[in-house]
């Protein structure tokens, strides 16, 4: 129909990228600074490259078996960045160790606030860092893909392939015990989620 300008889902994006491979390139440029801000966030910005790279590398390699039932791809492409992250789970923890002892969060461009607003931004980093860096992966990982993903829990069910209600019981233990190392503040205050 002529004055259509509907743009393709994600479904529809992968679905054409089987005939012509080309097209997967919306797809990345849809998603790829989200993607890369999420790696960038778990593991800072010296390994978000090559992961990012590798997120959308796996995605081509696997687009034939994308369920087209499902119109969004982010919850997939986090699932497949999250799975690698995890083969980085020493990296994310050291890396959340350093922003816990420095209080500079290297994912995070610096603040151009007043001086007492990045002091207090740090001292509040630290302890983030440090609870973030205690929580088992699972854990972590949903709580991330909450805050820093902005996935609902159903994505994130679907993009760890877990059940919703495990997300609920992961998502809850993870604030409960971030909450508490932050002095009853919650973690994900202002989200949501």
């Amino acid at each position: 129909m002529r004055g259509d300008v509907r743009a393709r889902t994600d479904a529809e994006v992968i679905e054409a990228s089987l005939r012509e491979p080309e097209c997967f390139a919306e797809l990345y440029d849809r998603h790829h600074e989200v993607i890369h801000r999420y790696i960038a966030r778990r593991l800072g910005r010296d390994l978000a490259d090559d992961l990012m790279a590798e997120t959308f590398l796996i995605a081509f390699d696997r687009r034939d078996r994308y369920d087209a039932a499902r119109e969004d791809a982010r919850p997939w492409l986090y699932g497949i960045a999250t799975n690698l992250v995890g083969q980085h789970r020493r990296a994310e923890v050291r890396f959340w160790r350093l922003i816990q002892r420095t209080g500079a969060d290297p994912a995070v461009e610096s603040p151009a606030g007043p001086v007492t607003d990045r002091v207090t931004a740090q001292a509040s980093r630290r302890a983030l860092a440090a609870a973030l860096a205690k929580l088992p992966r699972g854990q972590r990982d949903v709580l991330l893909l909450t805050a820093a993903g902005d996935l609902t829990p159903g994505e994130i069910a679907s993009a760890l392939g877990i059940a919703r209600g495990t997300v609920h019981s992961r998502l809850n233990r993870a604030r409960k015990k971030t909450r508490d190392v932050l002095g009853g503040v919650d973690p994900l205050e202002g989200n949501d989620h």
